[in-house]
């Protein structure tokens, strides 16, 4: 393995891959006890198999595009220095290679972009472009162009992301095209996956409250069953750690104890603890008695008792009567 191999040998290997020029103007530039140590090494060890050549030239090649040495970096420094490391013909090889790699992310050159001017641009876009174009998004840029769009148009665009399956890089292709002359450079597209519920409720979750309510509510007049599951999705169990001292006792007055202990069987032990905080010592005793002694239990069972859990924070958030930290409430309460 090329892992085992000394620096010296590697580096005689490297230079054996590479064309007789090229490593000649490479050994130029090495200091003279380390040219003799490598041409020690080149005349008394037979050649490398082919598989060792191959880890080797990995080897450089993750060097050359990985280590700045003070550059800045990006493809165009890897390209620079492959051009000067290889000859034209294996560098443009790798070359080509690294530009398909690095330039795979759809919109990429809209993710510098300030959100305002983004949103600017976009707004009058159809609802299906805007959909594509958040979905390929990160998601906290994502929410911040859904919370400025009109409402309504929130609502269609939030349902094509939702519905979205895989999109053809034909497709993406064009739409990358129309903005193109107004933005950046088209990168190269890969076949992939975007959008989804998933993706929905990851950019509501990090919107404000009253843009969420008006896209749920918005949406559940269309389509409930898509709002029911998005909802699960935007609040996890883990999520009660979110939830304040106060909050968390209004919705321990609503669960079963018997519930509660298969709810918290999965639980991260900082959940548990603020659980426990919150009830009188007895109970909380009780409920990890309950716990010790439950035994086996099926996921599904626990996932049931959790989210029946879930839905009470979620009825008592929407009601007013508790309050996620991060989800927009505070702005609304008076100290």
């Amino acid at each position: 393995m090329a892992t085992d191999l000394s620096g010296v040998r590697k580096s005689a290997i490297l230079l054996l891959t590479l064309q007789e020029d090229v490593a000649a103007e490479i050994l130029k530039r090495l200091p003279q006890s380390a040219v003799e140590e490598i041409t020690r090494e080149i005349a008394s060890r037979p050649q490398a198999t082919q598989d060792t050549r191959r880890a080797v030239f990995g080897e450089f090649y993750n060097l050359a595009i990985g280590d700045n040495s003070g550059n800045d970096g990006g493809l165009e420094y890897a390209k620079s220095l492959l051009r000067k490391s290889l000859s034209e013909e294996d560098a443009k090889r790798v070359i080509n290679s690294v530009t398909q790699q690095v330039q795979t992310t759809p919109f990429s050159f809209l993710q510098k972009a300030e959100s305002e001017n983004l949103l600017t641009f976009i707004q009058d876009e159809h609802p299906q472009t805007i959909a594509l174009i958040l979905a390929h998004l990160p998601p906290q840029k994502a929410s911040e162009i859904l919370v400025g769009l009109p409402s309504q148009k929130q609502i269609e665009v939030v349902k094509r992301v939702a519905t979205m399956e895989q999109t053809s890089p034909e497709v993406i292709k064009e739409v990358e095209r129309g903005l193109e002359h107004r933005l950046s450079d088209i990168v190269s597209q890969t076949f992939e996956k975007a959008g989804g519920i998933d993706t929905v409720a990851e950019m509501l979750n990090l919107a404000d409250r009253s843009t969420e309510k008006g896209i749920m509510e918005g949406l559940e007049a269309e389509d409930p069953d898509l709002v029911e599951q998005i909802r699960r999705l935007m609040f996890v169990f883990e999520d009660i750690l979110l939830v304040n001292d106060k909050g968390i006792q209004s919705v321990l007055k609503e669960v079963d104890n018997s519930e509660l202990a298969l709810a918290l069987k999965t639980a991260s032990q900082e959940l548990k603890d603020k659980i426990f905080k919150n009830m009188s010592e007895r109970a909380a005793q009780l409920i990890g008695e309950d716990m010790q002694y439950m035994g086996p239990v099926r996921v599904s069972d626990v996932e049931s008792a959790q989210q029946k859990i879930v839905d009470i924070v979620r009825r008592l958030e929407d009601s007013g009567e508790i309050v996620i930290a991060g989800r927009g409430g505070e702005k609304e309460m008076i100290v």
